[in-house]
């Protein structure tokens, strides 16, 4: 239906014109108007909107609060707690608006001495200190922030499940020279190995060669990463990693202790069953402060080692 004009304008009507006109401008809800989310500025980084706090609240959702210290650390040192300090890193970040830390492998050795001569804030460790480490760097300081052990691989079609750490260290020194000798085919290994700077490899050579020699055709490899992509994609060889980098790409070959094959797994570390478990440290030069600190302390706590068991390693309990 058509409205008419209006012809005659009395005072009631233009009275009840404006009360139609202030209820269709606020809305007939009955709500209150919504107030816009207020924002927060953090020099360096665009504006982002704060969510409003709850009238009830509820359980901490962060079981450590990091603090908003400003500055960059280097972080470097070993391929095997590389995983753990870069995610570390990226979750602390993502908290620390005001803080970069900076990620870096090379190997155990590298981050000593990456440490010791001040070019890192941090050094990362797959092995204890030498002794004349420690001689060099007296203020070495180390932090242990989870524990690993060392897994030897196969190519996951390879017959091969069970050894002995005797015929572990008979295919590196080079006196079984056929995959038949261990229960495989009539084939020859393809042996993998780490380079000279690795924490993995000194802490292998102590504890699985017992300071024998390697085999003269062992190629040498600078990470747990590149060690574990050949052997996905060579039916023939063998190589060791940390726990962290075991994938379905790879098989982990369980390892014979007292009369049982035992899998390398956490539950087997913290059992203490597994034969070849190692500690993982960051060191320092000196006790740590600021933000060294802060990074730290947050690894060392309940959702840095959540993150620890994330990256296939094994917390601290």
């Amino acid at each position: 239906m058509k409205l008419r004009p209006v012809l005659n304008h009395s005072l009631p009507a233009i009275l009840v014109g404006l009360l139609l006109i202030g209820v269709f401008a606020c809305g007939c809800t009955g709500t209150p108007e919504q107030k816009p989310v207020p924002t927060t500025v953090v020099p360096g980084q665009t504006t982002a909107p704060v969510t409003p706090v709850s009238a009830t609240p509820g359980p901490a959702t962060l079981p450590y609060q990091v603090s908003q210290i400003p500055g960059t650390i280097m972080v470097s040192g070993s391929t095997t707690v590389l995983p753990i300090a870069q995610a570390a890193a990226e979750a602390y970040m993502d908290r620390n608006l005001v803080a970069d830390i900076q990620v870096a492998g090379g190997g155990s050795s590298v981050g000593v001495q990456a440490v010791g001569e001040k070019t890192s804030e941090i050094g990362m460790s797959s092995r204890d200190l030498k002794a004349e480490e420690k001689t060099k760097y007296p203020a070495l300081m180390q932090h242990t922030v989870a524990k690993d052990c060392i897994v030897v691989i196969v190519h996951p079609e390879n017959p091969v499940s069970v050894m002995t750490l005797d015929q572990v260290r008979g295919i590196y020194n080079g006196s079984i020279q056929s995959w038949e000798k261990v229960g495989g085919t009539a084939s020859s290994f393809v042996v993998i190995g780490r380079d000279s700077a690795s924490g993995t490899r000194e802490y292998f050579t102590e504890h699985v060669m017992q300071k024998e020699k390697y085999r003269s055709d062992m190629r040498e490899m600078n990470s747990n990463g590149a060690i574990a992509t050949y052997v996905a994609g060579n039916r023939y060889a063998i190589g060791y990693v940390g726990l962290g980098y075991v994938s379905s790409d790879v098989k982990g070959i369980k390892i014979m202790s007292r009369g049982t094959a035992v899998e390398p797994s956490v539950a087997m570390v913290l059992s203490g069953s597994y034969p070849i478990s190692r500690s993982l440290y960051m060191l320092t030069s000196g006790a740590p402060s600021g933000l060294t600190k802060d990074y730290l302390d947050f690894l060392m706590s309940t959702e840095g080692q959540l993150i620890v068991t994330r990256e296939g390693f094994v917390p601290l309990v």
